[in-house]
């Protein structure tokens, strides 16, 4: 394994890494959040685990997010934002805003 330098792990949730891994500089782990609904979101911190497998490697500042896989042999590219699993001996690349949901409005409490 190869972890270069400035790298941020926050491993609330659980974070599993392979043999032979390369981990580029500046990447982050994260594998807690907070619940996206407004009315829940100051409530409670979220988390879901991390798994890298054998012969990934992630490039520089790249974004690994709370229940994420990296299935074996894959390469995530430098500034990438992985949301969802990536399938073994896949590359990926981007940072490109996909809208998944429309949040309900908070309610108001009087």
């Amino acid at each position: 394994m190869f972890i270069n330098q400035g790298c941020f792990f926050l491993d609330y949730g659980g974070i599993t890494i392979g043999d032979r891994v390369m981990i580029g500089p500046r990447v982050t782990l994260s594998t807690a959040g907070h619940p996206v609904e407004l009315d829940e979101r100051y409530d409670f911190i979220t988390h879901a685990p991390i798994v890298i497998e054998d012969d990934v490697w992630i490039g520089a500042a790249a974004t690994v997010t709370p229940g994420v896989t990296i299935g074996r042999g894959s390469v995530v590219g430098a500034g990438a934002v992985v949301a969802k699993d990536v399938p073994p001996l896949s590359v990926v690349t981007a940072t490109s805003v996909v809208e998944r949901k429309r949040l309900k409005p908070a309610s108001t409490a009087t």
